[in-house]
């Protein structure tokens, strides 16, 4: 996946924002139990599910402590597409 162009920058957005509400759907947690936990605020929680976000690595740590996942977790799932693949392989 070519992140180049705005499409497929909103693309990938969108696809990590799907991604983090379906492990936090699948913790059983409301978005605002999430930010909770994460330290964030619900707000932005839900911007970043709705992929209106560009999220930090920072973020994505703190997100994936929360959800109590490694943080590839949430770039798994074909977030990244061929992206997520070994560059070395």
């Amino acid at each position: 996946m070519s992140v180049d162009g705005a499409r497929d920058r909103s693309d990938l957005l969108r696809a990590f924002g799907s991604r983090m509400r379906a492990l936090r759907l699948a913790a059983g947690l409301s978005q605002e139990d999430l930010a909770h936990r994460a330290g964030l605020h619900r707000t932005y929680v839900g911007s970043v599910e709705r992929g209106e976000r560009n999220v930090s690595l920072v973020n994505i740590a703190v997100v994936a402590e929360a959800l109590t996942v490694s943080p590839a977790a949430l770039l798994d799932d074909g977030v990244l597409g061929e992206a997520s693949e070994d560059p070395e392989g």
